[in-house]
């Protein structure tokens, strides 16, 4: 299976689905269509993603403060964008991790209830590009870059995803 979906543990309604492309050809459109809320979705550069779970981990607290009503940006789709940056700027998020002009990978991420083929065809129809399965991110991970935006030394012991989390979920906590 090319995509990857799971059921949020604490949202049991909500399913979050990701769809990775690479030789994207129309960034551009697909950034106006996000924009413009014809596409229901998070657009992320894949390069800085370790692995599908950090997204997760993004989209689930996302979710939390969407039910709670203590979103600090305007839409679920950019509150995923800004939990996967370390550090308070919604700007510095969508400029790390959201999707450029230029760039010709992106990670789509869709929050729904229960199984929406529909909506993943609709998708999957917009991005002129070539569907490759989630797991394959870490093939397009920007290591250095990862490494320096999180701030992760090179003597820390563990995972780069086991820091990258950490940080995720510190940074409402730590001021960095």
């Amino acid at each position: 299976m090319m995509h990857l979906s799971q059921q949020l543990e604490l949202f049991p309604e909500f399913t979050v689905t990701q769809l990775l492309f690479k030789d994207v050809k129309n960034a551009v459109e697909l950034r106006k269509n996000a924009v413009d809320g014809l596409i229901k979705g998070a657009l992320i550069n894949p390069t800085m993603i370790v692995d599908p779970f950090q997204v997760l981990i993004a989209t689930n607290k996302a979710v939390h403060l969407h039910k709670i009503g203590k979103m600090k940006t305007k839409s679920l789709y950019s509150e995923i964008i800004f939990n996967l940056l370390p550090t308070n700027g919604i700007s510095e998020a969508f400029k790390r991790f959201g999707i450029s002009d230029r760039d010709e990978c992106v990670l789509v991420v869709l929050v729904h209830e229960g199984e929406d083929a529909q909506l993943l065809a609709d998708v999957v129809a917009m991005v002129a590009g070539q569907q490759i399965p989630v797991e394959d991110v870490s093939s397009l991970t920007d290591s250095a870059k990862i490494k320096k935006l999180y701030k992760v030394p090179p003597q820390e012991c563990g995972s780069l995803l086991d820091a990258v989390v950490c940080r995720m979920a510190t940074k409402d906590v730590m001021q960095n």
